[in-house]
């Protein structure tokens, strides 16, 4: 059974740092692309970042390029967000998902793609 696990959530001030972690374990994560989304209220949830199974392709949403980076650890079966720079429009409940993947370098954006997510861990920017 798939299961992805969030951590690193927590409060900061506008222009702090945040380092999200998710665990995957009941797969192997070199066969899966893996994704963050997010989740405000009253919103609907959308794509924050992606990385490739073989973790050479990365993907951002505008909203956070060049301040967010996405990492990933097979060896460890764990994927990572840092973000730094943030603002009070980052704050949302930020989810982990795998899509399982055919081709290396291919980083999915569509949520529809993603079979497999976690229970969200919360990022809360203050002004």
């Amino acid at each position: 059974q798939v299961q992805l696990v969030e951590s690193g959530g927590g409060s900061v001030q506008a222009g702090g740092s945040l380092r999200l972690s998710c665990a995957a374990s009941g797969l192997t994560s070199s066969l899966f692309a893996m994704g963050w989304f997010r989740q405000a209220p009253g919103k609907e949830r959308e794509f924050v970042a992606g990385i490739s199974r073989n973790g050479v392709g990365t993907t951002y949403a505008d909203s956070v390029k060049g301040r967010f980076t996405i990492s990933r650890d097979n060896a460890k079966n764990t994927v990572y967000l840092q973000m730094n720079s943030l603002k009070p429009d980052d704050t949302a409940l930020y989810y982990c998902s795998a899509a399982r993947s055919s081709t290396p370098g291919w980083v999915p954006v569509l949520r529809s793609v993603y079979s497999n997510w976690g229970q969200g861990t919360q990022a809360t920017v203050s002004s």
